[in-house]
């Protein structure tokens, strides 16, 4: 290589890591305060009331029992979940090691962010000097890490999941980018193209379910910037081919899988929402995504959305239908501008595609910002192109400088929002009063700051935070289509504390059992309070929380969580083995292959008497036996058989 052509590529390469040093320390400062502020929501459930995930030795088993233990999803999510497992084994339950690692897979996908604009930048202005390709990658990649929207998916531990599993989708996007800008693009080409999207989307997958997007994501690079090759060549044919395989089957048999499920009884039993009324409300709350990205207003961002008023009709509130014609213009400026401003309409398309599996006909919550940490990248990349559009408008140097101006605003503003909301995500105390402000009419807010001020008090009577925790948790319990959080955390203070439990607090909480299917916060707020009182900590009548329970089980479907937990009470607590055993079986029929139900039965049907169902659970144990996961509680059901002189043979 001559010489002055060496001196550019070390000046380029230079540049880069300089670039790629100053995205990380820019967001480790920005995200640093923050370390402290503890777990939150989702983590309980996820992480530190799941023992399974908090291995004591790295072994096979362990292991293996870690990665399958999340009880988000069906799919486990076993990477996510062995990453939890990775830092409890390197630093114990801590929270703030938790947060320094999501920062670190943060950092590592702005990097990723950063290389993406690059290659995108290099086939649509390939006229740039590569210095201004640069500049602007670093300016679109900061702009990304410090986006206020993504705060929730890097201090909010659990939602790793998000940000691992959009590690892979970035990979993928890169290395397709790669493929596709060849020289010569073959068919072969191709073949390797759909290869390594599958192979990204799989690992990904096990990460998080969102990475399935990945075969969308590139298939909307094709359309906008890559143009699928010239013309009738082979390549061309063999692209056409490859999208059918690996978007257009898999849509298709997950459309005939998820369809029929979404018009069974059962579908929306837990949501405060039908079908229509989701798909009616999701287009405003994905233009009020879009807003809280290009202008992060605090009060908008107030992690808790439970709030969000719904579309009961197209002009029930008035902005649904306006809102659906939104969604169709972004869609037809993303057609028309995709040959003069092809980021433009690739940034609309990103956006738009990562709401197609959280934002339609999924039965899942209505609002959470997490859901925008990609989507929040099409966004950039749109507001860039625009900007980039103003710096080339006729009078050059005024364009330029209003380009320059909105970047720094937009930026300058995002950064100083994420600095305050990390501030704020650093105590426990100080993250429940910043959400409790934002959001005055979320039960769920109002219940965190509750439950901060009963964690400040430490139970004593003579503490202050206790009249505190009072109106706030009141007030929770009161709104519409709240759990049974709040009253749960009235009773448990004041059971804890020793002060005399309002009556009215577990008549509301078997009011709202009654009137609709338990949740998986009802369900956790029940196994709380089972737990409390068999440790001692609490002192209530048992028959209050008895009557509870059952007012849960009084539903057609009640989950195998809950069968579970009141099996566990009846056990323990109420010495209804009888009781427990139908239970437990009812666990077992509702999740067959969730070991930990069969084992509870199997013990409990030892201890009624009955080994012969003992014996019938361990060969499906046997079964699920991944790594010898099982190992121990197998061992363990054959040592008592045998002492009941019922071995297997």
């Amino acid at each position: 290589m001559p010489r002055h052509g060496m001196k550019r590529f070390s000046s380029g390469y230079l540049t880069t890591i300089l670039c790629m040093a100053m995205l990380a320390l820019v967001t480790w400062l920005l995200y640093v305060p923050g370390l402290g502020g503890g777990f939150v929501f989702d983590d309980y459930p996820n992480i530190v009331d799941n023992p399974l995930v908090q291995p004591r030795h790295a072994t096979v088993a362990e292991l293996t029992a870690a990665a399958l233990s999340s009880p988000s999803s069906e799919l486990k999510r076993p990477l996510s979940s062995l990453s939890f497992a990775a830092n409890v084994l390197t630093s114990g339950l801590d929270a703030s090691a938790m947060k320094a690692t999501n920062i670190a897979i943060h950092i590592l996908n702005g990097w990723l962010v950063f290389a993406l604009c690059v290659g995108l930048l290099r086939r649509t202005h390939p006229g740039d000097l590569p210095r201004t390709r640069l500049a602007i990658a670093f300016a679109l990649s900061l702009a990304w890490l410090v986006a206020p929207i993504n705060l929730t998916a890097v201090l909010y531990v659990v939602q790793r999941m998000e940000s691992l599993a959009n590690l892979f989708v970035l990979a993928g996007l890169i290395g397709y980018l790669r493929l596709r800008t060849r020289a010569r693009f073959r068919v072969r080409d191709a073949v390797f193209a759909a290869a390594w999207l599958v192979a990204c989307t799989g690992i990904g997958v096990l990460a998080k379910e969102t990475a399935v997007l990945l075969p969308l994501y590139a298939l909307c690079l094709e359309t906008t910037v890559l143009g699928f090759g010239e013309p009738g060549s082979r390549a061309r044919k063999a692209l056409t081919t490859v999208y059918v395989a690996i978007l257009g089957l898999p849509l298709v048999i997950g459309a005939a899988w998820i369809v029929p499920t979404l018009f069974q009884p059962g579908a929306w039993a837990t949501r405060d929402f039908t079908l229509a009324t989701r798909l009616m409300t999701e287009p405003r709350v994905i233009l009020d995504y879009l807003a809280w990205t290009i202008v992060p207003i605090p009060s908008a961002l107030s992690f808790y959305h439970d709030d969000f008023v719904q579309s009961t009709a197209l002009f029930s509130p008035w902005t649904t239908l306006p809102s659906m014609i939104g969604i169709l213009v972004l869609l037809a400026l993303a057609w028309r501008s995709r040959a003069k401003a092809p980021l433009l309409a690739l940034g609309i398309l990103f956006f738009l595609a990562c709401q197609t599996l959280t934002g339609t006909v999924l039965p899942l919550e209505l609002v959470y910002e997490h859901r925008n940490y990609f989507a929040s990248l099409g966004v950039v990349l749109a507001v860039g192109e625009v900007c980039r559009l103003v710096a080339s408008a006729r009078t050059r140097w005024a364009g330029s400088t209003v380009a320059l101006t909105l970047s720094v605003i937009l930026i300058g503003g995002s950064m100083a929002v994420t600095y305050a909301t990390a501030n704020a995500w650093g105590t426990p105390l100080t993250l429940a009063e910043e959400v409790g402000h934002r959001g005055p009419s979320s039960h769920r807010a109002q219940y965190e700051l509750g439950r901060a001020y009963i964690i400040a008090s430490r139970y004593e009577t003579s503490s202050p935070y206790i009249a505190k925790a009072v109106p706030p948790l009141e007030s929770a319990a009161a709104m519409p289509g709240a759990s049974v959080l709040a009253e749960q955390a009235l009773i448990f203070l004041y059971a804890r504390a020793g002060l005399p439990i309002k009556q009215a607090w577990w008549s509301s909480m078997r009011s709202k059992l009654h009137a609709r299917p338990a949740t998986v916060q009802d369900e956790s707020a029940l196994i709380a309070l089972a737990g409390c009182l068999r440790q001692g900590g609490c002192h209530f009548e048992p028959n209050d929380l008895h009557q509870a329970f059952d007012a849960a089980m009084d539903h057609p479907a009640p989950s195998a969580r809950l069968c579970s937990a009141y099996a566990d009470f009846a056990a323990v607590t109420l010495d209804d083995d009888a009781l427990a055993l139908r239970l437990s079986k009812r666990a077992v029929e509702k999740a067959p292959d969730e070991p930990v139900y069969r084992i509870n039965l199997a013990r409990r049907a030892l201890a009624t008497g009955q080994p012969a169902i003992a014996r019938d659970q361990i060969p499906v144990l046997e079964r699920l036996n991944f790594g010898g996961r099982l190992d121990d509680d197998i061992a363990s059901l054959r040592e008592s058989l045998s002492h009941k002189g019922d071995a297997q043979p």
